[in-house]
C-alpha cells in the first residue's frame, strides 16, 4: 500500500491499490462488480489514458504504479492507427472490439500521450509517447470535447517542448471548435446544455489562451470555469451536472452526479491557479476533494479510503457501490490535486 488517500483529517495522499486490482498485462478493466474487476467487460483506451495521466502525476511513483504506466503507455499507443485514428474497446482475449475513430477517446489518448511525453519515467517511454502523439495529432475530431482533451495533452507537451508544431496547431484549432463568447452573461456555455466533461472545455481555453497566446480564449475559458462553479454550487458544496445533463432551467439536486465530472473542475480549477496565481480559484479543488469526503448533495462519501476504490455515482439515496476504473481514476486524480493544496500551505 502506497499511503491513505484520506482519514478523518481529509488527508490527501493517493492509495493505488484498487487500481492495480484492476489492471492486469494487458490493460485496465473497465467496470467492476462491487471491488472485483468485470473482465467479461474488457477495456477501453477511454481509461487507460485517464489512468496513464494519474500515474505519470506521481512525484515517487511506488514499483506497482511504474508498471501499470508502462501497461497504460503500450495499450494507448496500440490503439492508434497508422493515419491517427484510434480504436477504444478491446475484449478481455485481446482483440479490438471497434475501428479507428476520432471520438472521446483519441482526444484522451492524446491527452494521456502528452503527460506522458513529458512526465514518464524513463526516456524510453517519454520518446515513445511523443512518437503517439505526433501520429495522433494528424487527425483532427469534428466534436468539441475531444479537441479539448487532445488540446490539454497538447499544453502538457507544450510544457516540456516549446517548439512542437503539432501540439501549437491543436490549441489553436481547438479555439476555434469552441468558438467566440455567446455574450450571454446569465448562460455563456457554447452548448443549450451542459453534458459531461464540462470543465474540460473550460480547462482547454485557459491552457490554450495561455500557451498561444490568446488573451481572449484565457478570459473566455476563466469566466466558463467561473459559470461552471457558480452553477454546479448549492449550499455551499458542488453540485454537479447529473449524468442526463442540466439546461439552464434546470434545478437541482439532479442525479446521478458522476465522479469524472468533479476530477474535471478540480483540474481546471488547479490549470486556473497556475496560470492567474488567483487563490479563489483553490476554493474549487477544496469543494471537488470535499465531495468525494461526503460534502455532497446525499452527504455520502465517495471512495473507500483503505483501498483508494472510487465508487461509480451519486445517488439520491447514497453512492452505486460498484468501482469501476473512471470513478477511481477521479477520485484519484482529485486527490493529487488536493494534495497540491496542502503542500502550498
Amino acid at each position: 500500500m502506497t499511503g491513505r488517500v484520506a482519514s478523518a483529517t481529509g488527508s490527501c495522499q493517493p492509495v493505488f491499490d484498487h487500481l492495480e486490482r484492476l489492471t492486469d498485462d494487458r490493460g485496465l478493466f473497465e467496470h467492476a462488480l462491487l471491488t472485483e474487476p468485470r473482465r467479461e467487460h474488457g477495456y477501453c483506451v477511454d481509461d487507460a489514458a485517464r489512468g496513464l495521466i494519474v500515474v505519470c502525476r506521481e512525484p515517487e511513483p511506488a514499483p506497482a504504479v511504474r508498471r501499470m504506466a508502462r501497461c497504460y503507455l503500450s495499450f494507448v499507443l496500440d490503439a492508434f492507427d497508422s493515419a491517427g485514428a484510434c480504436r477504444n474497446r478491446m475484449a478481455a482475449s485481446g482483440q479490438w472490439r471497434d475501428e479507428p475513430a476520432v471520438g472521446d477517446w483519441w482526444g484522451r489518448a492524446l491527452w494521456g500521450l502528452g503527460f506522458a511525453a513529458t512526465r514518464a519515467q524513463t526516456p524510453g517511454m517519454r520518446a515513445r509517447a511523443l512518437g503517439g502523439f505526433r501520429i495522433g495529432a494528424q487527425r483532427r475530431s469534428p466534436h468539441v470535447r475531444p479537441m479539448a482533451f487532445a488540446a490539454l495533452g497538447a499544453a502538457e507537451l507544450l510544457t516540456g517542448r516549446p517548439g512542437e508544431v503539432a501540439a501549437r496547431q491543436l490549441l489553436t484549432d481547438l479555439v476555434a471548435a469552441v468558438g467566440q463568447p455567446t455574450g450571454n452573461s446569465s448562460w455563456p456555455w457554447p452548448e443549450e446544455r451542459l453534458s459531461y466533461g464540462n470543465a474540460s472545455i473550460a480547462e482547454a481555453l485557459i491552457v490554450a489562451g495561455h500557451a498561444i497566446p490568446d488573451a481572449l480564449a484565457l478570459s473566455h475559458g476563466l469566466d466558463l470555469l467561473e459559470f461552471l462553479l457558480r452553477t454546479e454550487n448549492r449550499d455551499g458544496h458542488l453540485s454537479v451536472t447529473p449524468a442526463r445533463g442540466r439546461g439552464r432551467d434546470d434545478s437541482s439536486p439532479a442525479y446521478d452526479q458522476q465522479p469524472i465530472e468533479v476530477a474535471a473542475l478540480a483540474d481546471a480549477c488547479a490549470t486556473a491557479f497556475r496560470i492567474t496565481r488567483d487563490s479563489s480559484w483553490l476554493t474549487g479543488i477544496r469543494q471537488a476533494w470535499d465531495w468525494f469526503l461526503g460534502d455532497n448533495d446525499s452527504a455520502t462519501p465517495m471512495f473507500d479510503p483503505d483501498t483508494g476504490g472510487g465508487y461509480d455515482g451519486l445517488e439520491p439515496g447514497g453512492r452505486n457501490l460498484n468501482q469501476g476504473a473512471e470513478s477511481t481514476l477521479a477520485m484519484l486524480a482529485t486527490a493529487q490535486q488536493a494534495r497540491r493544496i496542502s503542500e502550498l500551505e
